[in-house]
Parts: structure tokens; C-alpha cells; sequence
């Protein structure tokens, strides 16, 4: 699973919490913090602390792996092409 958010990470945390048949409180109180913390990382709020955020990952089990995403050949950047485009068409206008 590719995360690109803090929803994402979020929902990621939370459907493994439900794996586990742990409550909100239940991961609080393993990862030390407050349920309401809990609840605002499972919501996807960015601000949140990222140490705290590896003490949940952690106490859930899970861990983040990084990984240089290739860009896809299918990836069109439209400024580049509309670039391109518009020199093209001042070279076929001499």
C-alpha cells in the first residue's frame, strides 16, 4: 500500500487497530498518548506529532518503508508538452 497522505497513514493505522480488535483507548494507552490523539491521526490530521506518530506505527506493528517512486512513462506534464507545443508553433510560423 502506497501512502501519500496523512489520511492515508491514518486509515492505514486504524484498519490495523481493528485487526488487532483494539479500541481507540486501547492504542492510546499503548502508544502513550491521549484517545483524542487517537482519533485525529486516524482522521488524517496533519499536524500531529510525528514521534508520536512512530509510537502508534509501533504499537500496532506496522513500519514505514521508503521508496524512490519512478515516474511513470504514462505521466504527461502538461506544461512541458504545452511548452513544446508552443515552440513548435512559432518555428512553423518563420
Amino acid at each position: 500500500m502506497q501512502i501519500r497522505t496523512p489520511k492515508e497513514l491514518g486509515a492505514l493505522v486504524r484498519s490495523r487497530r481493528k485487526e488487532l480488535g483494539w479500541s481507540q483507548q486501547r492504542l492510546a494507552d499503548e502508544s502513550g498518548v491521549k484517545r483524542l490523539w487517537i482519533v485525529h491521526f486516524e482522521a488524517g490530521k496533519p499536524t500531529v506529532q510525528l514521534g508520536l506518530v512512530f509510537r502508534a506505527l509501533r504499537a500496532v506493528g506496522l513500519t514505514l518503508d521508503g521508496k524512490v517512486q519512478e515516474k511513470d512513462p504514462q505521466d504527461v506534464d502538461l506544461s512541458v508538452l504545452l511548452g513544446e507545443q508552443k515552440e513548435g508553433s512559432l518555428k512553423s510560423d518563420d
